[in-house]
């Protein structure tokens, strides 16, 4: 895949810039996380303004999201805060608003635009609404695991087998070992802290790994809540002994493209993720 490895940015840092999202979404505001040059698929914060309004219509590419704050409405379905869905390639899910405004996590598989002629989608792809406070926690998902965490499993693509899932961790909790995966890893900090090879992460940090890549230990002082995506197949997780051993309050030592260098940096105590 064709993204530099971004590990890691908080987001907060990044200008939001004035956007319309290849024309199916005018006149909102948006903090570009990352983007695949040669698809176009790409990771952003949306900001829909309050009285926003835009038809519906299918697209030609996946359009994956979770409401941060304020709400949409999709069709007939009202999306409050803390809501996702996985709307596949094809899929008309009706016209788009926002009384309030919105600040909504969006991935697109491709370029945004509106679909030339209809494209056939798997009803197995399609999440039309899931509420977090609904979805409920799984554990034991890795015997090597260490105890004191929760997913919140909320996509599967039953082809890949790309997946979508919340991770919720204790306080006063961390490992020793790290991890490395066969797949792409993608997080948003949704709440909390985490203390970890490359820094402390706040709400609003992001990353893009590619795979192989070890990373971690990891832990947390106040318990914090992950939104993952993993891309190129199934995830596996192989723990290895770490090249730095964990410790609170390590120093920023981001992994960062060129196009970020400016936002090098860090926010200090709690913030909100947007």
């Amino acid at each position: 895949m064709a993204r530099p490895r971004i590990e890691f940015v908080q987001s907060q840092l990044i200008p939001w810039r004035a956007d319309t999202l290849g024309g199916v979404r005018p006149g909102v505001e948006t903090r570009l996380l990352s983007e695949d040059d040669a698809s176009g698929a790409r990771s952003l914060l949306v900001r829909y303004p309050r009285g926003f309004a835009a038809p519906g219509g299918a697209l030609a590419s996946d359009d994956e999201f979770l409401v941060l704050d304020g709400e949409l409405t999709i069709g007939a379905r009202r999306y409050p805060a803390m809501s996702y869905a996985h709307l596949p390639a094809g899929h008309d899910a009706g016209a788009w608003s926002s009384a309030d405004g919105a600040v909504v996590l969006e991935f697109f598989s491709a370029r945004p635009a509106r679909a030339r002629a209809p494209i056939a989608w798997d009803e197995r792809r399609l999440v039309p609404h899931a509420n977090l406070y609904e979805v409920p926690y799984t554990g034991n998902f890795h015997p090597e695991f260490p105890p004191g965490a929760g997913r919140k499993m909320l996509y599967q693509d039953p082809q890949t087998h790309d997946t979508t899932w919340v991770l919720g961790t204790m306080p006063i909790r961390w490992a020793e070992r790290s991890e490395v995966h066969p797949t792409v890893e993608e997080m948003y900090l949704l709440s909390g802290e985490v203390h970890g090879d490359r820094g402390v992460m706040r709400p609003g940090a992001y990353f893009w790994r590619p795979p192989s890549v070890p990373h971690g230990p990891y832990g947390t002082q106040t318990g914090n809540l992950y939104f993952f995506r993993t891309k190129g197949g199934l995830l596996a997780t192989q723990y290895v002994e770490p090249q730095r051993p964990f410790r609170w309050w390590p120093e920023y030592d981001a992994v960062l493209p060129a196009s970020l260098e400016f936002a090098r940096g860090e926010i200090p105590g709690r913030t909100i993720c947007w």
